[in-house]
């Protein structure tokens, strides 16, 4: 049900030791009656121990931690530990440009209202991972794929350029062709070592998608980093880091699946890509018509940055999402699993940051897709565009009436929030870009969590050969933004994923508020 997973690498004997220091202290342990007197105790309780040492080069998967503490999270949703520990060689080859096959327009492109805001102007990594396919025997993916992308290339030609910043801060793309960062690399591990199957957070990610030194600029860079990390076993690992300016999730699977088409011998995409980001521009003149409450600036976040922090990953299927419907009232129940996993998720999460002060907003942010449901615009986004389509609006309360109230209402705002994203709503929200400096709408407060349901991007879908993603999504969490992924555990069972990033503290208070709250007896 959770999987926990931290560098580990030779402090292991250190943190040991420091474990049998422990034994007759005051500490988290204590506090828990667990009595350090066998390697194996010392072991299930290395989580808390090794989040205070700064370690590198491998990773170990610490479930039975949580299954012994919180009995909920049983052998059939979870695997208790897939390895002791994980360390791999990559040798990588030169980073190289790839362009596109053929010339293609030299022109300038200007971004919408919604791709540049500052709140989208930073760069996401993404990973998938891919079985050994024996009918492609013979054949390198490298080479499949690095030809297949300067293909690809001609059509979404402008993820081969580099944007550049015109007057008030607007983004364009400069057609330059220039092309887009490919890396080949080797490691000496296979597939099944990273889990059956592959399961986030994976701190080794440094090793499967090379930080290219002066690559993290958003103008004047590259604007797609791609590497691809041969297996031992015969699988391949395909990274990839976007600028989120370009394309939202759904946008980057599209490019994704269209490079996969071509892969396969398709001399064009089946869905041919389209620019029309002049649909999601401000009016003219503007005119803010709704409140955009996302966007009003909290304070910074004087938390000191010293606070050891831990990637974890939860899983709820079925059972899991039934069982909190039980706890909604009979009109609430038939409620998205969205919804009810956002407002089940913002309440423990708020509950176990345990906020002193009780007036203190805390603030909900559920992105929505301008290509779905009752936001949809009029005309609709044509099929082929990837540009970015998501809205955030904000569901906000304060401390001590979300932790005191039921469920039910950290849903009802939840709902609220969401049904208030209309199409006008999404033209606003460009009108507001470009006439208030294009601010942010997330906050480095704890308080401030982002909600981020990738399910409809269908990355399993992609396939450049050997078969669909057995994995594909983030590598890992973010400090305010908690990311919902589809995922088939290793019983079979199809759910969401849930990645959060948190002090370790934190991590299991909130563990234990899910536990508790799933074993509610009726």
């Amino acid at each position: 049900m959770i999987s926990v997973l931290k560098n580990t690498g030779t402090y292991i004997k250190a943190c040991v030791a420091r474990a049998y220091a422990y034994k007759n202290k005051p500490t988290h342990l204590a506090k828990q009656k667990i009595r350090v007197k066998k390697l194996s105790t010392i072991i299930n309780n290395l989580p808390t121990l090794l989040g205070q040492e700064k370690i590198q080069d491998s990773q170990i998967s610490y479930n039975s931690y949580f299954s012994t503490s919180f009995p909920y999270y049983t052998k059939q949703h979870i695997s208790l530990i897939h390895t002791s520990s994980l360390t791999f060689k990559v040798k990588r080859c030169p980073p190289e440009l790839v362009a596109p096959a053929n010339p293609t327009p030299r022109e300038l492109k200007l971004l919408s209202d919604i791709d540049d805001q500052k709140g989208l102007r930073f760069n996401v990594p993404l990973v998938l991972f891919f079985r050994n396919d024996p009918s492609m025997r013979g054949k390198d993916p490298v080479q499949v794929i690095r030809q297949a992308l300067a293909k690809t290339l001609e059509f979404y030609y402008p993820f081969a350029g580099r944007l550049r910043e015109g007057p008030n801060e607007k983004l364009m793309v400069d057609c330059t062709g220039e092309g887009v960062i490919f890396i080949e690399a080797d490691a000496d591990v296979t597939l099944d070592q990273f889990g059956t199957p592959p399961r986030p957070p994976f701190p080794c990610f440094d090793q499967l998608l090379y930080d290219v030194p002066g690559s993290n600029q958003i103008t004047n860079s590259p604007l797609l980093f791609i590497q691809i990390t041969r297996l031992k076993c015969g699988g391949f690992i395909f990274a990839i880091r976007m600028n989120h300016t370009m394309c939202d999730a759904i946008g980057i699977v599209q490019f994704m699946k269209s490079l996969g088409e071509i892969a396969r011998g398709a001399p064009k995409p089946s869905v041919i890509p389209v620019w029309c980001r002049e649909m999601l521009y401000a009016r003219d003149p503007p005119r803010i018509t709704c409140i955009h409450r996302e966007y009003q600036q909290l304070p910074p976040d004087d938390q000191s940055t010293s606070t050891i922090l831990q990637y974890c990953s939860f899983f709820f299927g079925p059972t899991e999402i039934a069982t909190i419907r039980r706890l909604l009232p009979h009109h609430l129940a038939q409620s998205t699993s969205f919804e009810v996993l956002a407002a089940f998720i913002w309440r423990c999460r708020t509950i176990a940051l345990q906020l002193e002060n009780l007036n203190q907003e805390v603030r909900l942010l559920c992105y929505i897709n301008a290509r779905y449901g009752r936001c949809r615009l009029t005309p609709p986004l044509p099929d082929g565009f990837y540009g970015n389509a998501i809205v955030s609006p904000a569901a906000i309360t304060t401390v001590g009436k979300l932790c005191s109230r039921p469920l039910e209402y950290a849903l009802e705002l939840t709902k609220k929030a969401r049904s208030e994203v209309t199409a006008e709503y999404v033209l606003s929200v460009a009108d507001l870009m470009a006439t208030s400096g294009r601010p942010p709408n997330f906050s480095t407060r704890p308080e401030s969590l982002e909600i981020s349901d990738i399910t409809k991007a269908k990355f399993e879908d992609v396939n450049f050969g050997w078969g669909k993603t057995i994995y594909g999504g983030v590598p890992q969490g973010y400090r305010t933004t908690t990311v919902l992924i589809p995922f088939t555990n290793s019983a079979g069972e199809q759910g969401r994923l849930v990645l959060i990033y948190l002090p370790t503290v934190v991590i299991e208070r909130f563990a234990k508020e899910v536990h508790d709250l799933l074993n509610i007896k009726e």
